[in-house]
C-alpha cells in the first residue's frame, strides 16, 4: 500500500530544469571546502594543467555549430538516481540477496560462473579482459535498476542496508573499485577515495579517449559507489576526470559525458556546484557552457532591470552632495550619466560656494565684539 500511495504521489519531471535542483540554493559558501581546487594534482615536470605530448588539446576538437543542449533522457535518469527511485517497485521474489551473496564469494556471476575472489586476485591488469567481458560489470557494481546482463539481479533497500552492514563485502566492493581505476588507468590513494594517474596513464587514457562505451561503467560506477556507502569517492574520481578531459586535454572525448553525467551522479548540491564551476573556467569556447547557473532575468521594479527617472537622479545627486566625501568625488560621480556630470560639478561648486559664504559670516559673528 505505501509504495502504491507513493507512486501515485510521484510526479514525472518533464524538463530538464525540474529534474535539476542543482542551482537552487547558488552559494558559494559551502563549497569553499568541497576540495575542488584548481588543478588537483602536477603533471610529470611539475606544472599544473601542462599538455601532454600526444594527446590533442580539447580546443582542438571540432564544436557543433549548432546551439547545444542539454539531455533529458540523462537529466531524467540521474534525477531518479539522486532521489532513490521515487517510483521503484520492490520485486515480488522473495530477497536472496544475490549481490551480496556474490560479494561474500558464496556464489559466482551468471552466466560466467567466475566467482568474485578470482576477479580480485587474477583479473586486475589484464586489460583485455576487462573491455571485452562485458558480463562482469552489472555483478560488481550493482544498482536498483537493470543493465544489459539480464542474470544480475538489481539491489532493493533491505540488500543496499544489508552490505553496508557486511565489512567483508565492502572491503571486495573497494578491490573491485580499484581494478577498475587501474584499468582506466587511475589508482586509488587511501580510504578517503582520492585518486591519481597510475605509472601507465598515457596508454590507459588513450585507450579511455578512445574506446567511449567505458563511460557508461564510468556512471554506473559512480552510482554503485553511491548505493552501498562510498558517496564521497565520487568527488575526487569526477575532479579528476574533469581536469583530465577540459585542463589538461588528455581525455578531451570524456568532456560532454563528465558534464552531462558524472557531475550529476553526486547527490551533494555543493559538490555539484563547486565541480561546474570549475568546469566552467576551464570549458572552451565558454559560450557553449551549458551547465552553469540559469540566468536571471530583472524584475521591471529592481534597479537593475529599470531605467532611472529624472527624479531619482537628482535625489541621488542630492545624497551625494550631503555625504559625499570631498576627497572622493569619484565616489559621489559613481553611476551618473555624461549629461548628469556636468549637472554635478556646477551644482557641487554652487553648494560649497554657498556653504563657504556662510561660514565667512559665522567667522564675522564670532570675532566681532558683543552687543
Amino acid at each position: 500500500m505505501g509504495n502504491l500511495m507513493g507512486a501515485l504521489r510521484y510526479r514525472e519531471p518533464s524538463t530538464v530544469e525540474e529534474c535539476d535542483s542543482t542551482w537552487e540554493t547558488d552559494s558559494e559558501r559551502d563549497e569553499q571546502d568541497s576540495g575542488v581546487t584548481e588543478c588537483s594534482g602536477a603533471s610529470e615536470s611539475g606544472h599544473c594543467g601542462e599538455e601532454q605530448d600526444g594527446f590533442p588539446q580539447f580546443n582542438d576538437i571540432a564544436e557543433s555549430s549548432t546551439k547545444m543542449k542539454r539531455s533529458f533522457y540523462a537529466a531524467k535518469d540521474l534525477y531518479k538516481y539522486r532521489h532513490s527511485y521515487p517510483n521503484y517497485k520492490e520485486p515480488r521474489l522473495r530477497n536472496e540477496y544475490r549481490n551480496l551473496r556474490f560479494y561474500l564469494n558464496k556464489i559466482p556471476l551468471v552466466p560466467d560462473g567466475i566467482y568474485v575472489e578470482e576477479i580480485l586476485t587474477k583479473w586486475k591488469g589484464d586489460y583485455d579482459k576487462l573491455e571485452h567481458n562485458h558480463t562482469y560489470i552489472q555483478w560488481l557494481f550493482p544498482l536498483r535498476e537493470q543493465g544489459l546482463n539480464f542474470y544480475a539481479h538489481e539491489l532493493t533497500q533491505d540488500e543496499i542496508k544489508e552490505f553496508q552492514n557486511t565489512q567483508e563485502a565492502k572491503r571486495r566492493f573497494v578491490l573491485a573499485y580499484a581494478i577498475m581505476l587501474d584499468f582506466f588507468g587511475i589508482k586509488l590513494l587511501d580510504k578517503n577515495g582520492n585518486v591519481a594517474r597510475t605509472a601507465n596513464w598515457k596508454d590507459r587514457f588513450q585507450h579511455l579517449n578512445e574506446s567511449q562505451h567505458n563511460y557508461l561503467r564510468i556512471t554506473r560506477i559512480l552510482k554503485s559507489l553511491g548505493e552501498l556507502g562510498f558517496e564521497s569517492y565520487k568527488m575526487p574520481l569526477v575532479r579528476l576526470l574533469l581536469e583530465e578531459a577540459l585542463v589538461k586535454g588528455t581525455l578531451a572525448n570524456m568532456r560532454h559525458s563528465a558534464l552531462e553525467y558524472f557531475v550529476y551522479t553526486l547527490r551533494k548540491h555543493s559538490e555539484r556546484r563547486a565541480l561546474l564551476r570549475f568546469a566552467q573556467r576551464h570549458y572552451q569556447p565558454p559560450e557553449n557552457f551549458i551547465w552553469g547557473p540559469p540566468k536571471r532575468r530583472s524584475s521591471p521594479g529592481t534597479r537593475a532591470g529599470r531605467t532611472e527617472s529624472p527624479l531619482d537622479s537628482n535625489v541621488r545627486m542630492t545624497k551625494a552632495l550631503k555625504h559625499g566625501s570631498p576627497n572622493r568625488p569619484d565616489e559621489e560621480m559613481e553611476g551618473l550619466g555624461g549629461r548628469d556630470v556636468g549637472e554635478w560639478k556646477t551644482t557641487k561648486l554652487s553648494l560649497s560656494h554657498h556653504q563657504g559664504s556662510r561660514k565667512n559670516k559665522a567667522i564675522c559673528f564670532l570675532d566681532s565684539p558683543l552687543q
